[in-house]
């Protein structure tokens, strides 16, 4: 497909996991996109942007961004995904982790967004994707840090649509279920029993398995693509049916 053909695209915490197979799939689509992290641990695919930015750092999110534009020649789509991870109940967290988790996870998402509306609004093709969680919709046991953080990803999504859509900025956000990335895998290796825990991770959802990066990624890519014009405001699911079909036992 070339339906990105000449688009420009910015994947957030794009080094590994959801971000970078989104990363391929824009490219594959015939966008120029350009990756930030805090941390390339490789060298970037052929023809993909590498740029290290820390997105809790507002004067960082504007350079980096600014860099971008200079090199790519201009910007119309944003992917917010860099996001980080927390477990525990209501409890469990001291302020430190909540306002670092709040800090990554919603601010960072508002730093990017805020840097980039100015390009967007020159563009005629305008979108950002926000990847949330399905945590944000369903209550899992141990996710109350993360749930919080990714419910006000879902909220400040449809709140971004309604300011924008008048500017021609379409917003949407992806909730995937468990995804089979990095960090469910330091997640799972910190287990008691990490076959027992990964077991039951696939269990959960009614397709049985975990979601794939490459699975998510491909929703972003349609929420992002000029095909989708008319979609904004919406919260794309990828759980494997987790929250919306019940199977009886």
């Amino acid at each position: 497909m070339n339906d990105m053909d000449s688009l420009v695209a910015v994947v957030t915490g794009g080094a590994s996991g959801i971000g970078a197979a989104t990363a391929r799939a824009l490219a594959d689509r015939g966008a120029r996109v350009a990756i930030l992290d805090r941390s390339h641990t490789g060298p970037a695919d052929d023809g993909l942007l590498a740029i290290t930015c820390d997105i809790t750092d507002r004067a960082a999110v504007r350079a980096a961004i600014a860099d971008i534009v200079t090199e790519l020649g201009g910007l119309d789509i944003v992917v917010n995904n860099a996001g980080i991870g927390a477990a525990g109940d209501i409890a469990a967290n001291d302020d430190d982790e909540w306002a670092r988790v709040l800090d990554v996870n919603v601010i960072g998402l508002a730093r990017v967004s805020a840097a980039a509306l100015p390009h967007l609004r020159r563009s005629s093709c305008a979108a950002i994707v926000n990847t949330g969680s399905i945590v944000a919709a369903v209550g899992v046991p141990q996710r109350a840090l993360y749930a919080a953080s990714k419910g006000a990803v879902s909220a400040v999504t449809l709140a971004m649509a309604a300011d924008h859509v008048t500017e021609g900025i379409r917003v949407n956000a992806v909730l995937p279920g468990t995804a089979d990335t990095p960090w469910v895998g330091r997640l799972l290796d910190g287990a008691d029993d990490p076959a027992a825990a990964a077991a039951a991770l696939r269990a959960r959802p009614p397709l049985g398995r975990l979601v794939t990066a490459d699975e998510v990624a491909q929703a972003i890519a349609y929420l992002a693509s000029p095909l989708s014009g008319s979609t904004t405001g919406t919260l794309l699911t990828v759980d494997g049916g987790m929250a919306s079909i019940r199977i009886p036992q």
